[in-house]
């Protein structure tokens, strides 16, 4: 079938109403056995500690489904109320130490900008291939190895344990000095004043620096609390294990969303919303145990179609327009490693590509991309 020239070639309304009903259900299916589980971790471990690895596993899946309906939150499409959604993310992005507010911000840009590499770039900074060039064998080699699927695994630890503390000492950090600064100027300048009127390179408003700080408190003091209770060799163990794991799980499904040979990485001029829903968003086939746990996230072209259907429609709606999505890029789990290599955005050709295939691109003496590649990079001073 011919390929869609509109949004309105998809039928997308009827499955973009919440449903309340649904949306608790879903709460109370993930929020319950989660905490289910830790009590049973803490049975088991009293028994043999070889009794908890499936137990973290289980705690692994549940604490992905959590940060999946937080997603939805952030699009306001879970609950029919936004004022729901952004009290209910915010209790699930504690649960995974995440500032629901902070990660929102990136992650509606990214909606706004998805197959944009010019202006995107990805969720882990990826290169363009002249950029790639400019970088001596170190850097090159350093960039490589940064993005190598293994490292998904410290990466997933630091994304979700230290990446929000450390964002907001860094951040108060700055705010100190400005604080300085301007009593210096005006003793008399009130707390609030002085927050609304500070500039930061962290945080983009008043809004996401007390979100942060709240968020935070509430992460730490979860964690003495716990700590208290369970003991903290244990609790600070057990959740250090499932956060690594969990965030690993967090990067893998989201680079395979959209990195991947052939996805559409256009530059700003020229580039397609429409064109990068479908070409430059994936569908993540998975059993569908972890359909569920993902909250079906892996029907990811019907999500940049429209953020606002919830979860629990995705599936409807891939099926209603099955006829037009002939052509979408459908992976599955064995995809990951074999999409993992595809870490660097070629501009002329609109699409992603390994590092091997530039350099092999580059060595090749009549190729026109090594041409232009290495004339930009002759011309550098």
């Amino acid at each position: 079938m011919e390929t869609p020239t509109k949004k309105s070639d998809f039928v997308l309304i009827p499955y973009m109403k919440s449903n309340d009903i649904r949306a608790t259900f879903q709460i109370l299916n993930t929020i319950i056995p989660y905490l289910f589980l830790w009590l049973l971790a803490v049975k088991a471990a009293a028994i043999s500690m070889w009794l908890l690895p499936p137990i973290i596993i289980l705690l692994t899946l549940f604490s992905v489904r959590c940060f999946s309906l937080m997603h939805d939150c952030v699009h306001y499409s879970l609950f029919s109320s936004k004022k729901v959604n952004k009290y209910v993310g915010f209790g699930l992005g504690i649960i995974n130490a995440m500032s629901q507010y902070s990660w929102a911000r990136g992650h509606l840009y990214h909606h706004k900008t998805n197959g944009d590499w010019e202006r995107d770039g990805g969720f882990a900074s990826f290169l363009s291939t002249e950029e790639f060039a400019r970088l001596n064998t170190v850097q090159q080699r350093r960039y490589e190895l940064l993005r190598q699927p293994l490292m998904a695994l410290p990466g997933g630890f630091l994304y979700l344990a230290i990446a929000n503390r450390l964002t907001l000492t860094i951040g108060i950090y700055d705010l100190i000095g400005h604080l300085f600064t301007c009593l210096n100027q005006n003793p008399r300048m009130s707390l609030s004043k002085i927050i609304s009127t500070h500039k930061s390179r962290i945080w983009q408003s008043t809004t996401e620096f007390w979100d942060l700080l709240l968020s935070n408190i509430c992460v730490i003091s979860s964690w003495i609390i716990l700590s208290y209770f369970l003991g903290a060799g244990f609790f600070l163990g057990v959740y250090s294990i499932v956060l690594t794991l969990a965030g690993m799980l967090f990067i893998c499904v989201a680079f395979v969303q959209h990195n991947f040979e052939g996805s559409y990485a256009h530059q700003t001029a020229g580039w397609d919303y429409l064109t990068s829903a479908i070409d430059g968003s994936s569908y993540l086939e998975l059993p569908t145990i972890l359909k569920w746990f993902s909250a079906n996230i892996g029907y990811h072209n019907i999500h940049h179609l429209s953020e606002k259907i919830p979860n629990y429609y995705l599936a409807a709606c891939h099926q209603q327009n099955i006829h037009i999505l002939s052509n979408i890029k459908t992976l599955h789990i064995g995809d990951v490693l074999s999409c993992s290599k595809f870490i660097l955005w070629n501009a002329t050709s609109h699409r992603l590509v390994s590092i091997a295939s530039f350099r092999q691109g580059t060595l090749k003496p009549n190729s026109p991309q090594t041409v232009s590649i290495n004339t930009e990079h002759i011309s550098e001073p």
